[in-house]
């Protein structure tokens, strides 16, 4: 009897289930028997289980067998990982949960801790992570972007929850290690080629199927003595987002009487305010909002080498190389509004962190502006790494290993704009607006004023912005292993070791900004065909509020690159370009940190019999020292200028000037780590561990230099600046758990995890001038123009009046007229509240459990897996204390659960797939930002046709659930994403 199970390469959902099945969080017990295996072989033939039973088999063997706490994820076959993204295959483990980027799965949070907190390794490595971030700065976080990864060469992933002295460090939420396929292991020839046609139903226009192909050969020669391995894989995905964006204005007191805060009672204004928020209540205002439609392209090349030879029975060296490039280019059109918190009108619910039901304004005169926006982000990233390994068994049983690697990962723009632009326009003319926040898709509403319909030839261009960031980190890492193996009564191994790590990251940033927005070329100069007017309701369906009568009923599909050429060859809007025919920035910002570490550890193992089996006794130590460099580049500013409303650029002159600032840091930590299992009674296993683990501060909260926020506006601006002698996180673990394996392929189980965590990064803050800088918005010109105009005058008028009668104080375009007034001496200094982080004495407790429940339903081919991980912290941002108030809080503590439904006989897989993860806090400055519960099914199916093919199809999010985020109050959305269902069919073939 031979049983062979083989599946595709390239499912991603379809082996979701029995991904979660393996990643269930604890252990299960490996299958000794197999249901379809349980009948003897025939003489001469070897039963091979292949498919989801050998996937579960070796992960739970891993988990079984380890000392600690550590699951694993193995591959069904040769090429042929459980899911095609590393993320989505991660989420089904107890306490891991991911975050999505435009529906793909992208960063790990585990146990309550974000990407930030959990280390990455490739084959046991430290592996570099670059990213570009947000336009608001340079790039600067050490998570790792899973979706870089194709799964193709992938053999298995392990997560360690619990710390371990031979680690590397890094990870207070876990370390997880990539480990990739290496040819000695399966001898022989063997191969896999797998292609899948996707169509994902977000697509705004038409339907496009796009490939995603993957292969991986191995061979071994000589006797077995040398392997070679190639894998490869391609994947091209298309697909759109439409999202509700919104801006607010931080907490206000009720009782506070500030621009932009809500009138006092008895003051004009006060009477247009249902439920108006008590002195006590606090409250957010809408400062912009509006609804962004991208559509991109990613492109995604993965590929691996690797030779292994082994010349003697206790030789072994393994020479590797692997690549990843993701390439992403988007385009994204906008429309939307900003309030200038005049004449509103609102309603409110009940406090005590009040939000709006709608917050509404009209205005006087024609000059306001319903702003179209058009962006494009064209950026790829791409990581390298090529390692060597030596590994010697030597007699006595001694073991000695000598591994190194030198590893980079870059991210940088692809287009001649930047890595993230965005070029304005707008339709001047609106006579009144409204957000209405009591639907799930927030609605935006506008009034226009007769000749300023929406449409193309009422259009003319604005400000705009072209960012420029760059993001390498390169790790160069030596490390010397070893051990004994001992035939004694009580000590099993003596394990040591070394690793020297050096950890190098540049970031920078750039920007050209043209605060143009009070438009520049008129309408008529500005060609109609560059906008394509879309049916903005049909675009953004998903959401209840999406097809109300009253929102927005159009946006336009902007010609982004023909509008870029038309301005720079009118005005020269990218001028200042490093490159003539470009609009690539200068770096403005350009800071580079370099860690050194040394490492060293010691471990032991020891085992003996207590209960019904053999107890597990592990002791470990590691050293660290850790020495930081940090050099950054930023521009001085040289002066502020007014551009009308309330927009304030910050001007750092032509040519720019720049300090330069170099500062150092050192920490060193002892890491323990106890483990203990034992088995009590048969086939109930318990475990105990204690360990202490560190995080490095992220890259931005090390880098020197100050940087201003621009453009500045009403009641000041932010800047901030690094701290390269900031001590790392640390967390004191204790893990306890206990599995009962009550059938061969069915077990339940339960675990409890607590953390101590210190050295929390707060942020001090200084609330003064900086670099002289002055407003001249607030200053004397600026109230004589407003004195003698009025209160309706627009701010063109009030430029141009400053220009009359002050006219050594403004600035013209080629055309003369005034576009901005110039800061002066006399006029008062502009404040910012300037941050820079340290290490707070604040400690913070996290906790939790994990319940996993396995079951195979006897031998009719379905099973079901559940598991629930609740996680809790002694810390919680308080949305009723403003903030001027300090808070301290940990983001990313959130309950989560998987459901798996799966069938699996005769070469029929099937699966229904729901992983959901409960609200959390996602992040917090002045204001906090919620992340609303999230659930998602997912489903597939595979057939093996005939030995070594399979046809499958699958399907992700097949119910298109949606995301949303808000602040203090549920109605304080931040953003708003429908969700779309992605589908894939294909094939695989192996050999």
């Amino acid at each position: 009897m031979k049983v062979s199970m083989t599946r595709s390469a390239a499912v991603r959902a379809a082996s979701m289930g029995a991904l979660a099945l393996a990643l269930a969080g604890q252990a299960v017990h490996a299958q000794e028997a197999p249901q379809d295996a349980a009948a003897p072989a025939e003489e001469g033939e070897a039963i091979v289980v292949t498919g989801i039973r050998a996937s579960l088999s070796k992960a739970l063997d891993i988990k079984r067998s380890a000392q600690g706490v550590v699951d694993a994820i193995s591959a069904e076959d040769i090429g042929k990982f459980p899911d095609t993204n590393l993320a989505e295959s991660l989420q089904r483990i107890t306490g891991v949960s991911i975050d999505r980027n435009s529906g793909e799965g992208s960063t790990v949070t585990v146990r309550g801790f974000g990407p930030d907190f959990n280390l990455v390794l490739l084959n046991g490595r430290q592996m570099p992570a670059s990213s570009l971030g947000g336009s608001s700065g340079a790039p600067a976080s050490r998570s790792f972007d899973f979706a870089n990864l194709a799964s193709e060469g992938i053999a298995g992933v392990e997560v360690y929850k619990s710390g371990r002295a031979s680690l590397a460090t890094g990870g207070i939420g876990s370390v997880i290690n990539i480990k990739t396929a290496k040819p000695l292991e399966r001898p022989g020839f063997h191969g896999s080629i797998g292609a899948k046609a996707v169509y994902d139903t977000s697509l705004f226009d038409g339907t496009s199927i796009t490939p995603e192909v993957s292969g991986i050969i191995s061979d071994t020669f000589a006797d077995g003595r040398i392997g070679v391995l190639l894998t490869g894989s391609y994947q091209d995905r298309k697909a759109s987002q439409a999202q509700f964006n919104a801006g607010w204005r931080e907490g206000y007191l009720g009782s506070e009487n500030n621009w932009g805060s809500l009138a006092q009672p008895g003051t004009p204004g006060a009477a247009n305010i249902q439920n108006r928020p008590g002195p006590n209540d606090i409250y957010q205002v809408t400062q912009n909002a509006g609804y962004d439609f991208t559509t991109f392209r990613r492109k995604r090349i993965n590929g691996q080498a690797v030779v292994q030879v082994k010349p003697t029975d206790t030789l072994t060296a393994t020479v590797d190389y692997t690549f990843s490039q993701n390439t992403i280019d988007a385009r994204t059109n906008s429309i939307g509004v900003w309030f200038n918190h005049g004449d509103t009108s609102s309603s409110w619910t009940d406090g005590p962190a009040a939000g709006p039901n709608f917050y509404a304004e009209n205005f006087g005169g024609t000059d306001k502006d319903l702003a179209i926006t058009g962006a494009v982000a064209a950026n790829r990233s791409r990581n390298q790494s090529i390692g060597g390994n030596l590994k010697w068994d030597g007699p006595g049983g001694l073991r000695l290993e000598l591994d190194g690697h030198h590893s980079t990962a870059e991210s940088k723009p692809t287009k001649p704009y930047g890595s993230g632009i965005a070029v304005g326009s707008a339709i001047f003319g609106v006579k009144s607006q409204k957000v209405d926040y009591t639907s799930d898709m927030p609605v935006i509403s506008v009034q226009m004023y007769p000749g300023a319909e929406i449409k193309a030839s009422n259009i003319r261009p604005a400000g705009n912005a072209f960012r420029t960031a760059y993001m390498r980190d390169e790790i160069n890492e030596v490390t010397f292993r070893g051990g004994w193996d001992f035939d004694a009564s009580f000590i099993d191994s003596l394990d040591f070791g070394v690793t020297y790590t050096e950890n190098k990251v540049r970031s920078a940033f750039g920007v050209i900004q043209n605060d143009t927005w009070g438009g520049t070329l008129s309408a008529a100069e500005t060609p109609d065909d560059l906008y394509q007017i879309r049916d903005l309701p049909k675009d953004l369906a998903g959401m209840s509020g999406s097809n109300d009568g009253s929102i927005i009923p159009n946006y336009f599909n902007i010609d982004t690159d023909g509008l870029i050429r038309l301005l720079d060859s009118k005005i020269g809007i990218c001028s200042t370009a490093v490159t003539a025919g470009t609009c690539i920035a200068k770096y403005t910002t350009d800071r580079t940190v370099r860690e050194r570490t040394w490492a060293p550890y010691l471990q032991t193992k020891h085992s003996f019999d207590l209960g019904a089996g053999t107890a597990n006794l592990r002791f470990g130590l590691r050293y660290e020292k850790t020495k930081v460099d940090s050099t950054a580049q930023v521009p001085i500013p040289v002066r502020t200028i007014w551009t009308g409303g309330n927009e304030t650029a910050i001007d750092y002159g032509n040519p720019q000037q720049v300090a330069a600032a170099s500062l150092k840091g050192e920490y060193e930590n002892w890491l323990p780590a106890i483990d203990f299992d034992m088995e009590p009674i048969d086939n109930v296993r318990l475990r105990a561990s204690y360990s202490q683990t560190i995080t490095r501060p992220d890259y931005a909260s090390l880098q020197g230099g100050t940087t201003l926020a621009s453009p500045i506006r009403i009641g000041g601006s932010t800047a901030s600046s690094g701290n390269p002698g900031l001590l790392p996180y640390k967390s004191n673990n204790v893990d306890l758990s206990a599995e009962w394996y009550y059938a061969p392929a069915s077990y339940v189980s339960v675990g409890f995890f607590h953390k101590v965590v210190k050295n929390f990064i707060s942020q001090t803050q200084v609330n003064q001038p900086a670099f002289g800088l002055t407003n001249a918005a607030a200053g004397a010109n600026a109230a004589a123009a407003r004195a003698a105009l009025g209160p309706n005058a627009t701010a063109q008028q009030l430029l141009d009046y400053i220009g009359a009668n002050f006219p050594s104080t403004v600035i013209r375009d080629n055309n003369g007229v005034v576009t901005g007034v110039i800061g002066q001496a006399s006029d008062p200094l502009v404040n910012f509240i300037t941050t820079q982080p340290t290490n707070s004495d604040q400690k913070a407790k996290l906790w939790g459990w994990e319940f996993a429940v396995q079951h195979s339903f006897w031998d009719t081919g379905f099973g079901a897996i559940l598991n629930y991980t609740v996680v809790k912290s002694d810390t919680k941002f308080d949305n009723t204390l403003r903030y001027t108030i300090p808070q301290f809080a940990v983001n990313g503590v959130s309950d989560s659960a998987n459901a798996v439904l799966f069938y699996d006989k005769n070469g029929l897989q099937a699966r229904v797939a729901y992983n959901w993860r409960d609200g959390f806090l996602s992040g917090y400055g002045f204001d906090p930002y919620y992340v609303k519960a999230y659930g998602q099914f997912d489903a597939s199916a595979s057939y093996e046709i005939r030995k070594g093919v399979t046809v499958f199809v699958e399907g992700i999010n097949i119910t298109n659930a949606d995301r949303k985020g808000y602040q203090r109050n549920t109605q304080t959305v931040f953003f708003a994403a429908p969700g779309y269902a992605r589908y894939a069919a294909g094939a695989r073939f192996t050999f």
